[in-house]
C-alpha cells in the first residue's frame, strides 16, 4: 500500500497553540488575549521574542495595540508590542517602496522612539531593544557606530544569548545593508565562539551564508550561473562550518525537544546541512524536524516543498 505523501507543515506560528489563539483575537479587534499572552509569557525571552515579532506582523494592519494602548496607556506589555509593530509597519513600507528605495525618515523616526519609549517602560525586555537595532537598518545611511553599539549594549546585557538579537545585528552589518560580507561573518564567528554549548548562537554563521547568497543573486539580478555559485553552499569552509555548529549546538543541547522560537533556526542549519552534502547531519536534523518548517530560507533555493520532499527520499527517510 502506498504510503501518503510528506508534505511539510509551514504552521506560521511554529506550533505555539497559545499565539495562534491570541493572532485570531487581532482579527477581531480584541486586544484582552494579547494581554493574557505576554503575562503568561513572562521573562521567558526566547518564547516572548518570538510571540512579540509574530503578533506584530498580525497588529502592523489593524488598530488593536492601539486599542490596547488607549484602554491601558501604561502597560510595558503593550508599548513593547506597539514598538515591534510599529517596526513592522516601517518595514511594510520599505518593501512596498522596492530595494533601494528609501522611505520617509519620519516613518522610521515613529518606530524609534516607540522603541524607547518601550525600553522605559519595561526594564529588564531585552525585545524594545531588538526592534530598534532592526528598524535602525531602514535609515538610508544607517546609524552612527556609536549609537548602534549603545544599543547592542542594552540589548546584550539583557539577554546575552539572544538569537534573534544577534541576527538583527547580522542583518545591519550584512553587504545588503550597512556592511560587508566581512564584517558580517565576522560578527558572526565572534558571537558563536564565546556562545556556551548547546546555546543556538553558532548557527548564526548558516543565517550569514544564506545572508551573502541573497546578496549575490541580487547583484547577478537571479542569474545563480552568473555569479558561480555552484560552490557556495558546499565548499570546504561551508562543510565545515555545518559540522562545527552542530557540534556546538545540537550535540550540546540538553533538551531534546524544539522550542517555536528556535524553529526556524534548525531549519537554516538544515538547510544548510542538506546542500553541503552532510548526510548524517542533514538525516538527523530533517528527523528533528519532522514535518515542523519554516519557508526561509528554503525558499531562497527553490520550492521549499519540493526541497523537502527531494532531500528526505535521497536520506531514504520515512514519512513523519
Amino acid at each position: 500500500m502506498a504510503r501518503d505523501r510528506f508534505t511539510p507543515d509551514y504552521d506560521p506560528d511554529c506550533g505555539d497553540a497559545p499565539l495562534t489563539n491570541a493572532r485570531h483575537d487581532i482579527v477581531i479587534g480584541r486586544w484582552q488575549g494579547l494581554r493574557e499572552l505576554l503575562r503568561d509569557t513572562g521573562p521567558d525571552w526566547l518564547a516572548r521574542g518570538h510571540r512579540i515579532r509574530l503578533l506584530a506582523q498580525a497588529c502592523a494592519g489593524s488598530s488593536t495595540v492601539e486599542s490596547w494602548l488607549a484602554a491601558e496607556p501604561h502597560s510595558g506589555d503593550a508599548l513593547v508590542l506597539r514598538a515591534a509593530t510599529e517596526t513592522a509597519r516601517a518595514f511594510n513600507l520599505a518593501i512596498a517602496a522596492g530595494r533601494g528605495v528609501p522611505i520617509d525618515p519620519h516613518r522610521i523616526d515613529t518606530a524609534v522612539t516607540a522603541c524607547l519609549h518601550a525600553s522605559e517602560a519595561y526594564l529588564d525586555d531585552p525585545t524594545p531593544w531588538i526592534s530598534l537595532i532592526s528598524v535602525a537598518r531602514l535609515y538610508s545611511s544607517g546609524v552612527r557606530r556609536q549609537e548602534l553599539s549603545r544599543w547592542w549594549d542594552e540589548l546584550h546585557q539583557r539577554d546575552p544569548y539572544s538569537v534573534e538579537g544577534h541576527l538583527q545585528v547580522l542583518h545591519y552589518y550584512s553587504a545588503r545593508w550597512h556592511g560587508s560580507h566581512g564584517l558580517m561573518y565576522d560578527f558572526a564567528r565572534d558571537a558563536a565562539g564565546v556562545a556556551p554549548t548547546g546555546c543556538a548562537l553558532p548557527v548564526l554563521v548558516q543565517y550569514a551564508r544564506v545572508e551573502e547568497y541573497r546578496y549575490a543573486l541580487d547583484v547577478a539580478q537571479g542569474s545563480q550561473s552568473a555569479v558561480g555559485l555552484g560552490q557556495h553552499w558546499n565548499h570546504d569552509g561551508a562543510v565545515s562550518d555545518v559540522r562545527r555548529t552542530w557540534q556546538r549546538w545540537i550535540m550540546g543541547r540538553t533538551n531534546s525537544g524544539i522550542a517555536p522560537g528556535e524553529l526556524r533556526d534548525l531549519n537554516y542549519l538544515a538547510h544548510a546541512a542538506c546542500n553541503a552534502h552532510v548526510p548524517e547531519v542533514a538525516a538527523t536534523l530533517l528527523r528533528m524536524l519532522g514535518r515542523r518548517a519554516t519557508r526561509t530560507p528554503w525558499s531562497y533555493t527553490g520550492d521549499p516543498d519540493q526541497q523537502f520532499v527531494r532531500w528526505r527520499k535521497e536520506l531514504k527517510l520515512r514519512g513523519a
